[in-house]
């Protein structure tokens, strides 16, 4: 007869729909569970394992520039894996990074390191020894798969031509490996090795969802983009909306009236006097006879096929929020957070505390006319100058802090 304890199956079980903080996940990226291997060829890891590791140079270098280390990541070794075999090499306490792609590739994307080496990476950038593993040092630690992920984007961007790869900003947290977020159903696994200069190995896992896995590896191996990542209109084309005829193959110098900047716009509007659309690609009329010497027309559209012809979409070159995190910050909008304006700072010893009396003049650390410091939750988030709004004091903000500068300020 059971006692009413739960079983360890139903806790794996159960352990299966819990996040990284604890309650149930609620990804802002699709994810896919999958019963085969993803995507599962030789063909796709061996696109990840390229991609990965034509990174790992620009990758270390940040990495030195963040901690003052000599820090060096190796190749990863990139495998396909599930829930349970990254469990059995993951120690108990773990930092999980969550770093989802929320366009281009959408998808789950996941850091997950050792507590000990995320506490290594937090110590040198804060140049702090014995470092509590608190709310800043989850900072740190999003700061650094902030520009792991940077370098990803831009390398990704080039390769695949997709310019509307994004991610959201990575969270940390600092939990047991069994409610880290780890993708659901069969993965990619990407686990480097992470030399500090303190003789130790560190290891960190780079984990990429079923979906998201299949649509890099498809775009990367040369099978096209996923259909939302394609150029508006879903076609994929980029010249002027006929299949088969690149751009670059279409000399000018036998197009009379044709601008050079009506590239890539609806065809009546080409400029080519005389010339009615209607008559490209009739039958019986030879195309070398339509007054356009050195512009082939093997790529023209036979008469009675429409060409699709839209308008060049660029992507936002600024982060947006997906409608599932502008719901959830909704939910905190009316929460209050401490603002304070930091005028500067001092140390003092005890003595000279004790002996300070009225009239005492304290020097502070900035000089007269230097922006001031603004700061939330005492987090510099901006510079600022001082100014009288009727007889209350204000400031002015003049500079918002880049997260660059957020981690400098650290040490």
């Amino acid at each position: 007869m059971s006692d009413g304890a739960l079983s360890q199956a139903e806790i794996d079980a159960l352990l299966q729909g819990v996040d990284s903080g604890g309650a149930a996940s609620h990804a802002s990226a699709p994810t896919a569970t999958m019963t085969a291997p993803v995507g599962g060829s030789e063909e796709d890891r061996k696109a990840f394992q390229d991609f990965l590791s034509g990174n790992v140079g620009a990758e270390s270098s940040n990495l030195s520039m963040l901690t003052g280390a000599t820090a060096s990541l190796k190749e990863p070794q990139v495998t396909f894996a599930n829930r349970d075999t990254l469990l059995g090499q993951l120690p108990d306490m773990v930092t999980a990074v969550k770093a989802d792609y929320s366009s281009g590739f959408p998808g789950e994307h996941t850091f997950i390191m050792p507590e000990e080496t995320a506490r290594k990476i937090a110590s040198l950038m804060s140049k702090e020894e014995n470092i509590q593993m608190d709310e800043m040092a989850m900072s740190v630690i999003g700061e650094v798969v902030t520009q792991l992920v940077g370098t990803q984007i831009t390398d990704l961007t080039k390769k695949t031509n997709n310019k509307s790869i994004a991610s959201v900003a990575p969270q940390a947290v600092n939990v047991k490996k069994a409610t880290a977020a780890i993708p659901a159903g069969d993965f990619l696994s990407a686990c480097y090795q992470l030399d500090l200069g303190d003789g130790k190995e560190h290891k960190i896992w780079e984990l990429y969802g079923g979906a998201v896995t299949a649509d890099i590896a498809k775009a990367l191996t040369g099978g096209g983009q996923p259909a939302h990542a394609m150029n508006g209109n879903g076609n994929g084309h980029h010249a002027m909306g006929m299949p088969g005829m690149p751009m670059q193959g279409m000399p000018m110098q036998g197009m009379p009236g044709m601008p050079m900047q009506g590239m890539g716009m609806p065809m009546q509007g080409m400029g080519m006097p005389g010339m009615p659309m209607q008559g490209m690609g009739m039958p019986g009329m030879p195309m070398q006879g339509m007054g356009m010497p050195g512009m082939p027309m093997q790529g023209m559209n036979p008469i009675g096929m429409p060409t699709n012809v839209q308008a060049v979409q660029f992507p936002n070159l600024m982060p947006h929020a997906s409608h599932q995190e502008t719901g959830n910050i909704g939910l905190i909008m009316d929460v209050f957070m401490e603002m304070t304006v930091e005028l500067g700072r001092t140390k003092k010893l005890i003595k000279d505390i004790l002996s300070m009396g009225e009239g005492t003049i304290i020097e502070l650390d900035k000089l007269a006319g230097e922006p001031v410091d603004i700061l939330v939750n005492h987090k510099l988030i901006a510079h600022g100058e001082v100014v009288v709004i009727d007889e209350n004091f204000g400031v002015r903000v003049t500079e918002i802090v880049s997260p660059q500068e957020r981690i400098s300020d650290l040490g």
